[in-house]
């Protein structure tokens, strides 16, 4: 699969269902030998800003998640593959929040308060840009840190 038919799968997923996390983690989890419906059920609880409470948008969740599987390597020591994550994963944010402007579900869609408290419901949506689009910027963020990671091992 290219890379834009991962980030076209990405967006295909969320519209036919998934969750933005999901969307994301989904489209490439045959790179990390999961099945679809692995990587469905490993990233589900991330969507909808963790839990469908608002906080940390579930396509950066999920793209933190790949962040842990092509970094991380179970046969190293603990704290070195921790760390390298850790690294990682902030750099994804930055370039996630300077790309979509905020981190945060509830920002992203315009929300003041998340979940209405009487009803369990999130509010009406005023989203700044629709999920899709945040979906398939994720994927994108992710093709372009691994061609990037491509680059730097050709270059050795």
């Amino acid at each position: 699969m290219t890379d834009e038919e991962r980030v076209a799968r990405a967006v295909e997923l969320f519209r036919s269902g998934c969750n933005c996390a999901q969307a994301v983690v989904a489209a490439f989890a045959d790179r990390y030998g999961y099945t679809l419906d692995q990587a469905k059920q490993m990233s589900v609880a991330f969507g909808g800003g963790i839990g469908r409470m608002r906080l940390t948008c579930g396509a950066a969740c999920g793209l933190f998640m790949l962040a842990g599987m092509e970094t991380t390597d179970p046969a190293t020591e603990p704290k070195t593959g921790k760390q390298a994550t850790y690294d990682v994963v902030q750099q994804l944010a930055e370039e996630f929040r300077a790309r979509n402007g905020s981190l945060t579900c509830a920002e992203l869609l315009g929300l003041a308060r998340g979940i209405d408290p009487q009803t369990g419901q999130p509010v009406v949506r005023r989203p700044k840009k629709p999920c899709a689009q945040i979906v398939e910027e994720a994927a994108r963020i992710w093709v372009e840190r691994l061609q990037a990671m491509d680059d730097e091992a050709g270059a050795e």
